[in-house]
């Protein structure tokens, strides 16, 4: 149950972070920053215990550290890069066997068609291309140096994008599964 807890706070404060982030910064500097950034990983960590956690926690912690011991406000603000560059690791890497949305389709369909396979092959590339896009603009927001254009990309603009290219898949799989229906 606590580890459950954790889980759900870790996310929460993750997705929360552009936000937090961008006041903290604000109102108190980069310290306090630095120490959000690394409670959310470690916790986040501790409540998934999985080893793949890891590779999420110990890049956000050096992001926190550098922040904290560089004071400085751009290593804290690449957190949502680093976390586009995991994304893309992890959906690109998947494609050299079984591709991550395929992965996710056989939690609901363990016997999942070849179509299937095939169309979810096609979304785990849509994937990668969004974790290209969102991260380089993630990153050039922070190039760009304005606190507030960061925080409109990294803390709205990108979650909408990223619901919206859910959705986009959801609709056009409903489609295609009524189109093979009716056939």
């Amino acid at each position: 149950m606590i580890r459950k807890a954790a889980g759900v706070l870790g996310a929460l404060l993750i997705a929360l972070y552009p936000f937090l982030a961008w006041k903290g910064l604000s109102l108190f500097g980069t310290a306090p920053v630095a120490g959000l950034l690394a409670a959310t990983a470690l916790l986040r960590a501790a409540a998934v215990r999985d080893p793949m956690s890891l590779w999420a926690v110990l890049p956000a912690l050096f992001l926190a550290c550098w922040g904290w011991l560089d004071d400085s406000e751009s290593a804290l603000s690449l957190y949502p890069v680093l976390m586009n560059l995991l994304g893309l690791i992890l959906f690109a890497g998947s494609l050299r066997s079984v591709p991550m949305c395929e992965r996710f389709a056989r939690l609901v369909h363990p016997d999942l068609p070849e179509d299937g396979v095939r169309w979810c092959r096609g979304v785990t590339v849509v994937w990668c291309i969004f974790f290209v896009f969102n991260g380089s603009v993630a990153f050039l927001t922070v190039l760009l140096g304005d606190r507030d254009l960061w925080m409109l990309w990294n803390g709205c603009i990108s979650y909408i994008l990223m619901g919206l290219t859910a959705l986009t898949e959801y609709i056009l799989r409903v489609i295609r599964q009524r189109r093979q229906t009716a056939r």
